[in-house]
């Protein structure tokens, strides 16, 4: 594609999400489909309509649709959004067991791995290609749903991580990639208007599992280690404080024998809420912060640095997210 088209795909996914998420917002408060605050992580003063994640996907696929031509990969990857946005659509009315949840987000990475999105990698042998491609997408899929926690955590963290791919693209000259991450990371910014502390409107599992596994999918279709041997460690930074809540909530959880989908106020960002007396902007803004740290890391390893300078980056960026891990630990949860 035209390199040219690139800002295009952005500015039109933004001003879309602009438009279709009011539209959304209108259309769950007609039909009843809002979040109520209920449990210790739904504090919300009055119910929060959902369908965010239904105004960020048709942004993103419209500025798509206007300014490429798809090819097998990106079919699927928009396939596996799709079946992944359905599966999330259901889970939002509170219909779907964990299991078939899960079962719904295996289907959608089947589709991803057909498609070609697995590790390449020279030192992963063959047969662990698929497998750890699965884990690697079911995680990060996973991992945005479950630090969805704050008034604009999930999207600008997204946000952050699809305009460094999207960087990483067009330094690699994939293009077509490029086209797919700055479409989402203008849809995001685009949702932030609305969904930023006070939000008017959450993404609601089926936007935050739809950005995961397109995040997840293009970390594993750009050539990470083609400029540089540490690379492979990016998309690791690149998604570092998604990753590190889930790691942080799994282990917490797993102390308390409580399964790691069981919903609790364990997270770090809900400690570091408490830290900052309850500001939600703070905390997030916080979050961003590390968030950035992580994406601006991962690029230059990918892009710039050479292998030993892209892992003194990486794992300085990792060193301050354990700091901040084991400083918080200390810190009380927001439970009653």
């Amino acid at each position: 594609m035209n390199p040219l088209l690139l800002p295009l795909a952005f500015v039109l996914a933004l001003v879309l999400a602009l438009y279709f998420s009011p539209v959304a917002r209108a259309a769950a408060l007609r039909f009843g489909i809002v979040d109520r605050p209920s449990t210790p992580l739904k504090q919300q003063r009055e119910p929060v309509p959902y369908l965010g994640g239904l105004a960020v996907f048709l942004a993103f696929v419209i500025a798509l649709g206007l300014v490429l031509e798809f090819d097998r990969l990106l079919l699927g990857i928009l396939l596996a959004a799709t079946l992944t946005l359905l599966v999330g659509l259901i889970d939002d009315f509170g219909v779907l067991t964990p299991f078939a949840k899960l079962l719904g987000q295996g289907v959608a990475v089947f589709v991803l791995l057909r498609s070609g999105a697995v590790i390449e990698l020279i030192d992963v042998p063959e047969g662990l290609r698929w497998p750890l491609a699965a884990l690697w997408l079911l995680a990060v899929c996973n991992a945005f749903n479950i630090i969805d926690i704050l008034d604009g955590l999930a999207a600008g963290v997204g946000a952050m991580a699809a305009l460094a791919l999207g960087i990483i693209a067009l330094a690699t000259r994939q293009f077509a990639l490029a086209a797919l991450a700055l479409s989402l990371a203008g849809a995001l910014i685009g949702f932030l208007v609305f969904n930023f502390a006070p939000a008017t409107i959450y993404l609601g599992d089926a936007g935050a599992l739809t950005v995961g596994i397109i995040l997840g999918a293009l970390a594993l279709a750009l050539p990470m280690t083609e400029r540089s041997e540490a690379g492979f460690l990016a998309p690791l930074t690149l998604l570092l404080v998604p990753l590190a809540d889930t790691a942080y909530v799994t282990v917490l959880r797993a102390r308390a024998g409580k399964p790691f989908w069981h919903g609790s106020p364990d997270h770090f960002p809900l400690r570091l809420k408490r830290l900052f007396k309850g500001d939600v902007r703070r905390t997030v803004l916080a979050c961003w912060g590390l968030s950035l740290a992580g994406c601006a890391a991962g690029v230059a390893a990918v892009v710039s640095l050479p292998w030993q300078g892209g892992l003194a980056a990486m794992g300085a960026v990792a060193a301050v997210q354990l700091a901040v891990l084991a400083g918080l630990a200390r810190q009380p949860t927001d439970s009653p």
